[in-house]
């Protein structure tokens, strides 16, 4: 496993006394007037610059420019539509006024700003050969990354690599349908969440840092992660637990006896996709709760309703 100076190495090929060729005056202002027309022409929500902090930054302060063009114009609008700009390797200071972004990675704690990963099913660039090994993550490995994100406040951003005619192979648009068929389940999980008090349990730990997705060990059904949503508490488990004819239990030790996360008091538990209550034991050791024979999606979420748990 790598260390956090091992993967900010990449991006030392960025730092201009590192021996990257310094952009003319001329060049900087090209720059400018291209993106400030891109922006006036389309007006994004997003803007990802590929680069750390600001681009040209600190050879020219254009991409300061760029920035204050991109709010203003949203400020103009009303504040009718959202205006995110994206950077990488920022420190405290910088992530109060641009999204922190970590390529191919994953945060080790609940962020107190919102920040986001990047990363692909495959290569960046489409690769044949590794479509004719199988080597796609699978839609599973894409769901796990993403709840294990989202309990941390963050986003995730995946790239769907496209042929040289613009589309993309059978296999990437089964790997997007399965995606999208757990999300209808489970979407409730996902979309407009919080983060709870903590992010989640069990044997994973996430390397931390750019370029580290590589190292984690994979999750397992002990790793569930939690959301919070109008009061609700969602407990998402990267897997199902073992069993042969599907049901099995779903413990949640965060919620054992003494825990501070063992507060309020549970009404009712549902699996989503399923959505009839479930049997469930609050005791010494935490949550147990009876797992139903159907498995309406690949991983199962947990809605725990009551009164004061979150």
């Amino acid at each position: 496993a790598g260390s956090e100076a091992d993967h900010r190495a990449i991006h030392k090929q960025w730092e201009w006394g590192n021996g990257a060729s310094q952009p003319s005056p001329a060049y900087c202002r090209n720059f400018l007037a291209r993106t400030l027309d891109l922006l006036d022409r389309y007006q994004p929500e997003l803007l990802y610059f590929d680069d750390t902090a600001l681009p040209l930054w600190p050879v020219s302060d254009v991409g300061l420019e760029i920035a204050a063009h991109f709010y203003n114009q949203h400020l103009r609008a009303g504040g009718r539509t959202d205006a995110v700009l994206f950077g990488k390797i920022l420190d405290e200071q910088q992530r109060r006024c641009m999204v922190w972004d970590i390529e191919r990675g994953q945060s080790q704690q609940i962020e107190p700003l919102p920040w986001q990963t990047d990363t692909c099913i495959g290569n960046w660039h489409y690769d044949r050969p590794l479509y004719e090994r199988n080597g796609y993550k699978s839609a599973k490995d894409v769901i796990q990354r993403l709840c294990d994100v989202v309990s941390k406040n963050g986003n995730l951003l995946l790239s769907i690599p496209v042929r040289g005619n613009g589309a993309i192979d059978e296999k990437e648009e089964k790997i997007v349908e399965d995606i999208a068929g757990w999300m209808a389940v489970n979407g409730e999980a996902i979309f407009a969440t919080r983060p709870w008090d903590i992010y989640g349990e069990g044997p994973f730990k996430a390397p931390g840092g750019a370029m580290s997705e590589g190292e984690a060990r994979p999750f397992s059904h002990e790793d569930i992660r939690f959301t919070t949503k109008d009061g609700a508490l969602y407990a998402i488990a990267q897997d199902w637990p073992d069993s042969n004819n599907g049901g099995g239990f779903m413990v949640v030790t965060s919620m054992a006896a003494g825990s501070p996360q063992r507060k309020g008091r549970i009404e009712r538990v549902e699996l989503l996709g399923q959505g009839q209550p479930l049997d469930f034991e609050l005791g010494l050791g935490g949550l147990t709760v009876k797992l139903p024979d159907a498995r309406p999606a690949f991983t199962p979420a947990l809605k725990i309703m009551g009164t004061g748990l979150v």
